[in-house]
């Protein structure tokens, strides 16, 4: 039996230029990290068996070592031994769901902050009628103390203490440190849902997903550097408006099984002869 690709579906050597460009950075930062090709290599097996597998079953009938090998070019037995490992769990760190919530909860929550959006400077105890750290952690989670997240985001410079003793949210909120365990879960989960929404939009023919950049090339460096910066601005605004309208909605939903990420990026580099390298 042949495995016929969807009518959409680019050909495979299409592929090859996109692919290249789009993976460059990641081996970059493959190299960079220590990753070598053999562990790298080893990890495209283990997925491609894996996404072979729970992917693309046929309806009714049992996925077998044979065609897992034929969709993927592994061998049958190298198959047999990957197989069965179960589909990949997209599991959050548990700090960084309380980190996301409590961040969220204090720029979205009109108790926690200003009508722009900007998160108000909190007293360390609740008090009579005044906005506090305390009472924003105890909103969202009652396993940990206010005091024990308070030390760590001190710590960690998520939060500072202004002259009066009051906890102020700090950028670090929003820009993790490379040394954070954020900043990997979220590199993770982010590039997945914009790879993910790209490739669903390349797969079906009319594109499901909003999927869009505004790009101007042959720049001087200045200009770039001032588009950066105020991209940076228009980027926050949305997100902090999407992020007040999702915390209200949410006040009402029943919940269920579904998620919803939007996100935004924005990027700049040297071309041509200053660039160096292609990146």
């Amino acid at each position: 039996m042949t495995f016929v690709p969807p009518r959409s579906t680019p050909e495979a050597a299409a592929l090859q230029g996109p692919l290249a460009r789009l993976l460059r950075p990641l081996v970059r930062l493959c190299i960079r990290s220590g990753t070598t090709f053999p562990a790298l290599a080893q990890l495209l097996r283990e997925l491609y068996v894996n996404v072979a597998e729970h992917d693309f079953g046929l309806p009714g009938k049992e996925q077998t070592d044979s065609r897992v090998s034929l969709l993927t070019g592994i061998h049958r037995k190298e198959v047999s031994r990957l197989r069965g490992a179960g589909a990949p769990v997209a599991t959050v760190p548990a700090s960084v769901s309380r980190t996301s919530s409590i961040v969220s909860r204090w720029l979205a929550d009109p108790a926690f902050s200003a009508p722009d959006g900007k998160p108000l400077p909190l007293a360390r105890l609740a008090g009579d009628a005044e906005p506090s750290f305390e009472a924003l952690v105890a909103s969202v989670t009652r396993d940990v103390r206010p005091r024990a997240v308070l030390d760590e985001w001190l710590d960690s410079g998520l939060v500072s203490l202004d002259g009066e003793g009051r906890v102020v949210l700090a950028e670090a909120a929003f820009v993790p440190r490379g040394d954070d365990e954020r900043k990997l879960y979220y590199f993770g989960r982010n590039l997945h849902d914009h790879v993910a929404a790209a490739v669903s939009n390349v797969l079906a023919a009319e594109p499901p997903f909003l999927e869009r950049a505004v790009h101007y090339d042959g720049l001087s460096p200045e200009l770039a550097r001032k588009l950066e910066q105020r991209a940076r601005v228009l980027a926050l605004e949305a997100l902090q408006t999407a992020n007040r309208e999702a915390h209200a909605a949410c006040l009402t939903d029943p919940g269920g099984s579904a998620r919803w990420n939007f996100g935004v990026y924005v990027y700049r580099e040297a071309t041509g002869a200053d660039a160096g390298e292609p990146r």
